[in-house]
């Protein structure tokens, strides 16, 4: 059925997550307040997500990372859930860990080195799920992207690789701190992978949530995935929203193995997007799916996705606003380095102008700016 029990607190991005502080309480009403007087106004409230942590700054999914977007001003921190081999919860970008920690100059671990198939692609490396919890705590975290982030690399080797249960009490310290509740905004990676595994990922996350009283209406929790029919299963059994990750290009992988002949481009059809909203209450497009470029690499005029999407009460959350020219339209950039920031402001006009609802992003701090007029 389609989700209307979540439409209004789920427009504002703002439910509140459970925290006893006089503070906290006073700030619930006011959000609630705030909710229903913005629900479809995310050109107002646009909700700023600390994509992977504060990852402009900090190496990706670190604690560090996580603590300084919330302080940057981030309304929610972003971990990507993988597991281990005891079937704990760990934030990594992906299910090979080589490329985000030290492993490979770990000679304990050199023989986990193998080859998988990775959604039908093989890959060579180090992969979590080959890790207990208790070995993984050994490794640290290492930058993703050191050429375009050389800043980041001067915290090589810090940090340890935090458990989803970490990253929910560090939320909840901070809310306490901070005197405003920050979200957690998960993503199950890989899902159908891990399940081929034996190590289904959602039981676990479901678990977790209900485990620390975060599985109900006016939790500040997103789910989300690139895959769809996890997204269904979840559907029956949490009570947060749930949002339906869309790529530039492809497929969600859950189709390619199950023989369904449907790209991502079926699904922000007004067809793809109807159906999204029986089981969902939001979409994380690609950005270039909101505002795509022009053959000059330019930004180019919106498409109708924004007003499609809101047309069936659906939440658009685009990926992923970087500051670097690598990563901006080309009449944004500031020079030919790849690695200097460029215009994100304007980019974040254009955006916001679209109607979007929230940006995942790895500067949190300039996307809280670029919300405040700051």
């Amino acid at each position: 059925m389609v989700r209307t029990r979540l439409a209004a607190l789920a427009l504002s991005g703002l439910a509140v997550l459970g925290v006893t502080s006089v503070a906290a309480g006073s700030a619930a009403a006011q959000d609630t307040g705030t909710a229903a007087a913005t629900a479809g106004r995310g050109h107002h409230e646009l909700v700023v997500i600390g994509h992977r942590g504060a990852s402009g700054y900090r190496p990706e999914h670190t604690l560090a990372g996580y603590e300084l977007a919330a302080r940057m001003g981030a309304d929610y921190v972003e971990p990507d859930l993988v597991t281990t081999k005891d079937g704990v919860l760990v934030a990594r970008h992906e299910p090979e860990i080589g490329g985000t920690t030290d492993v490979a100059r770990r000679p304990e671990f050199a023989d986990r080195k193998t080859t998988k198939v990775l959604d039908g692609a093989e890959v060579t490396g180090w992969f979590a799920e080959d890790f207990t919890l208790a070995e993984l705590k050994t490794l640290r975290a290492t930058e993703r992207i050191p050429d375009l982030r050389p800043n980041n690399t001067i915290y090589d080797g810090r940090y340890e690789i935090p458990t989803f249960q970490e990253i929910i009490d560090l939320t909840r310290r901070l809310s306490w701190r901070l005197h405003r509740r920050i979200g957690i905004y998960p993503e199950t990676k890989h899902p159908t992978y891990f399940r081929e595994q034996g190590l289904a990922l959602e039981p676990a996350l479901v678990r977790t949530l209900n485990r620390n009283g975060l599985n109900h209406r006016h939790a500040k929790v997103y789910v989300q995935s690139f895959e769809v029919s996890n997204l269904k299963r979840l559907e029956r059994e949490l009570r947060v929203p749930l949002v339906q990750l869309i790529g530039g290009s492809g497929a969600p992988y859950d189709f390619v193995a199950g023989g369904d002949p449907r790209t991502y481009d079926d699904l922000v059809t007004r067809t793809g997007l109807a159906e999204i909203a029986r089981y969902a209450d939001g979409i994380g497009p690609d950005k270039n799916r909101v505002i795509p470029r022009d053959e000059h690499g330019n930004l180019a005029e919106p498409t109708s996705l924004v007003a499609d999407a809101h047309r069936f009460r659906l939440q658009v959350h685009p990926y992923t606003f970087r500051v670097e020219n690598a990563f901006l339209p080309t009449d944004l950039r500031s020079s030919a380095d790849p690695s200097a920031w460029g215009d994100i402001f304007a980019e974040y006009e254009a955006f916001r102008a679209a109607g979007i609802d929230g940006v995942f992003a790895d500067h949190p701090d300039i996307a809280v700016a670029a919300r405040d007029g700051r």
